[in-house]
């Protein structure tokens, strides 16, 4: 069952902050009020002073005990621009042209994230998720071991019985069209992600064919996929390339897929590009009645997310919880 009071109860055992760059948008301020009010994680909010609290008087929410940070007052500033010209020296950074960048709030607050300062960032409400992976990349970079960043998104849905249905899709925000190699690298980060949503991942390696039954370099390029990421990673379960039907419907399993243990019960989706991945997520979300969590973005050295502009408060708030908890406390080095 997904359960979020586990993370909330992590979060008092071991409090942490989390950034928000978009400080002033109504979405934001209503979810850092309640994260204000449950005191388990403290949000620090981007954007003028003024203007944030004037923000939240006129969505009518109480965001009394909010840090507020307004980079051209912060001050650290001296120390944030001596940094990122050190980082970007290749680059031939001046520190005329970094003060000018750190005015953007995904800059200075993924700079916070990088010194020390604070413990995790969430953007996207009101810009792409362009904006909030540039200066990760450029700033924080991938963790070892990885040569990518990708992205997932969690689909949680309640069930009549009282528990959640949770599905875990990548990559739908980030890679066109990945590699064979780049698609086990998605499927990896994406089934551990599953794992932190509190599912047993069973991987599908998605496409319009099933073991075979259609041609084309799409297809070898998922089958191949799929064959490497069984051979890398022989103690998780997968299955591909297989089409949608016979990885979700016992039924059509049963005709497709005759013998696999887990064909028609899948439950992490791995997409062969962004369309459909991108697609696909938006289908479920608004025909079938998902909460949608994400993008989450995955290889990255800090936690650091992301999240789609049309996102709910709600979905600001849990993603807040889910940021600050669940992806900055991973250990599946017994995956690896």
């Amino acid at each position: 069952m997904f359960d979020f009071d586990s993370y909330i109860r992590l979060l008092r055992e071991d409090p942490k902050t989390i950034v928000l760059p978009e400080g002033t948008d109504p979405r934001v301020i209503e979810a850092a009020s309640r994260l204000l009010a449950g005191n388990f994680l403290q949000p620090i909010l981007i954007g003028e002073e003024d203007a944030v609290w004037e923000a939240a008087q006129e969505a009518g929410y109480n965001i009394r005990g909010a840090k507020i940070l307004t980079p051209s007052t912060y001050e650290k500033m001296d120390e944030m621009v001596e940094q990122f010209c050190e980082i970007r020296a290749k680059k031939g950074m001046t520190q005329e042209k970094a003060r000018e960048i750190l005015k953007d709030p995904n800059y200075f607050g993924t700079m916070l994230i990088k010194m020390g300062e604070y413990d995790s960032l969430l953007g996207g409400v009101m810009h792409s998720v362009i904006d909030t992976i540039k200066p990760a990349l450029e700033i924080i970079g991938t963790k070892e071991g990885n040569n990518l960043v990708s992205s997932c998104i969690g689909l949680v849905r309640p069930r009549a019985t009282g528990d959640s249905e949770v599905i875990v899709l990548g990559d739908c925000a980030l890679n066109i069209k990945p590699t064979e190699d780049e698609l086990v690298e998605i499927a990896h980060e994406t089934a551990n992600c599953a794992r932190d949503f509190g599912i047993d991942p069973k991987i599908a390696f998605l496409s319009y064919s099933t073991h075979g039954s259609g041609k084309g370099p799409d297809v070898d390029r998922m089958c191949n996929a799929a064959n490497k990421f069984a051979e890398k990673y022989p103690h998780m379960e997968s299955i591909g390339e297989v089409q949608f039907d016979a990885a979700v419907s016992p039924a059509v399993a049963a005709t497709k897929c005759p013998g696999s243990e887990i064909a028609g019960h899948t439950n992490t989706f791995i997409f062969p590009d962004l369309s459909a991945g991108n697609i696909g997520y938006k289908i479920a979300r608004y025909l079938g009645n998902f909460e949608a969590f994400g993008p989450i973005l995955l290889g990255l050295n800090a936690p650091i997310n992301t999240l789609s502009r049309e996102c709910s408060a709600s979905e600001v708030y849990h993603m807040s919880i889910l940021t600050a908890a669940m992806l900055g406390h991973r250990d599946h080095s017994k995956d690896s």
